[in-house]
């Protein structure tokens, strides 16, 4: 007959750190890349609904000055809503990261792309579609958070009309030679309601409703452009940040 050994759970694993703490111990020393770092600046992250210490406010609820056309805009307790044109930031910007919030009108008039539709443009002409996509069929790569015409969103992360939405956009702009060929495409993370939904997507070109995706060279920055499509969306709390680049090291000597 076999005997069965049983031990308790503490023995057990202070058998396993022990021998945990042997084979560490018995390690050769610790690899080290060899390269000297930056100090990462300190960027206070600010609460739910203030920007981070770093970034570039581009409206907090007071007005738009930060924009051209932006007098235009109604702002009421806090909020811009569309109204006459479209907006563009006197800022110009590359790589970034925005963050927008938003809302459709909660009362639903029209339909398919009638239907709360806006659009964010990074450099002007790289559009992420803003639409009222609750419950509201259209083409699913003019559907909100969609790259227009580019890449529908891998899921529809859209709130009920009337309800505020987030967008954080990481975006890659593109890079151009000097005789104006392209060199690197842009890319562009897209968390909607803080649901992923584009993964650094490589984007084809400049972003237009009548013809195919294409890329033009222009400026290593350019405005941000917030569409007036005819429809009352509502705008708060819009911030960007510009230190998104990875640090640079040196070989130490």
């Amino acid at each position: 007959m076999k005997t069965i050994a049983y031990v308790s759970m503490a023995t057990f694993l202070g058998t396993i750190l022990t021998a945990n703490w042997v084979v560490g111990n018995l390690r050769p020393d610790e690899y080290k890349s060899g390269i000297v770092w930056p100090s990462p600046p300190e960027v206070d992250p600010g609460s739910s609904n203030q920007p981070p210490s770093d970034a570039v406010v581009l409206f907090d609820g007071t007005d738009l000055s930060q924009w051209q056309g932006g007098e235009r805009w109604k702002i009421e307790d806090g909020i811009a809503t569309v109204q006459g044109s479209g907006i563009l930031t006197k800022q110009s910007f590359g790589d970034c990261q925005l963050h927008i919030e938003f809302a459709t009108p909660k009362i639903v008039k029209g339909k398919g792309q009638g239907r709360g539709n806006s659009g964010v443009y990074l450099m002007g002409r790289y559009e992420v579609q803003i639409l009222d996509s609750f419950d509201n069929p259209t083409y699913f790569d003019g559907q909100c958070a969609a790259i227009y015409k580019q890449q529908p969103p891998t899921v529809n992360a859209s709130r009920k009309p009337g309800e505020w939405q987030t967008y954080d956009l990481i975006f890659e702009a593109p890079e151009f030679d000097d005789q104006g060929k392209l060199v690197q495409p842009a890319f562009i993370t897209v968390l909607h309601n803080g649901i992923l939904v584009h993964h650094h997507f490589e984007i084809q070109g400049s972003t237009s409703w009548d013809s195919p995706a294409a890329y033009s060279a222009h400026a290593d920055k350019l405005p941000i452009h917030l569409q007036n499509h005819g429809n009352p969306i509502r705008f708060r709390n819009i911030w960007v940040r510009e230190n998104v680049q990875p640090l640079s090291g040196k070989k130490s000597e």
